[in-house]
């Protein structure tokens, strides 16, 4: 690490961080980079045993930490949520909207409820959270918004109708909101990732659906440590997009 990227990452200490889906994979991956940067951590899921190991073993580990237990696709779920971050810290720095969901079928076999779950988590939520964090951001200042996208927002494939969709939406939805935001100081910063290990191909397995191959993949560590690069950024600068793929990644180009 360059003395300058390590500066950056001291800069980091003692922001408050607040990451969706950090119960498990990505997100979890997430909220362990941004604690070993020195933040202080807010982690939201909807999955309660997990998002309470998470926050234990952040707490084990000297974070300061608070769990929220969180629909991402309910407003009231989401104010509530924000509510006790500001309640706890008065600031928050830097958001994360990891959780997402998928439904691995051909647009005929989609359920309404499937199609409305997906779009729901992966870019209702985002909605949802940017548009709860913006005043208290705009009033401190700044802040910096990071949305995890896919390469399922640049490419197409079959049985994942409504997963494109909602990544595409979320890039579109990152566009615009960092032109809103760039007044204020908030920065908007979209991650596109390729596949990555984690319990996200657990449908593949109840589907009968083939599994990537390993060497397809890569750790979610490392595209966590690609997020906190990009929030580590001087204040002139700013990571607009960034496409992170395993190295035999199918999907791309």
């Amino acid at each position: 690490m360059s003395e300058m990227v390590r500066q950056w990452r001291q800069a980091l200490q003692k922001r408050v961080v607040a990451v969706t889906g950090a119960g498990s994979g990505l997100g979890e991956a997430t909220a362990r980079a941004f604690a070993a940067a020195g933040c202080y951590l807010a982690c939201l899921d909807i999955n309660l045993p997990e998002l309470q190991r998470v926050g234990r073993e952040l707490e084990e580990a000297s974070t300061e930490v608070l769990t929220c237990l969180c629909d991402v696709s309910q407003e009231a779920a989401v104010a509530e949520s924000v509510a006790a971050i500001l309640g706890r810290w008065q600031r928050l720095d830097i958001l994360v909207n990891c959780a997402a969901v998928d439904h691995t079928l051909p647009v005929e076999e989609l359920s309404v409820g499937q199609w409305d779950q997906v779009l729901g988590v992966n870019l209702r939520g985002p909605f949802l959270l940017a548009r709860a964090v913006f005043p208290p951001m705009r009033a401190q200042g700044g802040g910096h918004i990071i949305n995890v996208a896919s390469t399922a927002a640049l490419r197409a494939w079959a049985n994942a109708s409504a997963y494109h969709a909602s990544k595409w939406g979320l890039l579109g939805f990152s566009r615009g909101l960092s032109v809103e935001g760039r007044p204020y100081g908030i920065r908007v910063t979209t991650i596109i990732p390729g596949g990555m290990r984690t319990h996200f191909f657990d449908r593949f397995l109840a589907q009968g659906l083939p599994l990537p191959q390993e060497e397809q993949l890569q750790d979610p560590a490392t595209v966590a440590e690609t997020i906190v690069f990009a929030a580590s950024l001087p204040p002139e600068s700013a990571l607009q997009e960034l496409l992170v793929t395993p190295f035999n990644e199918t999907s791309w180009p």
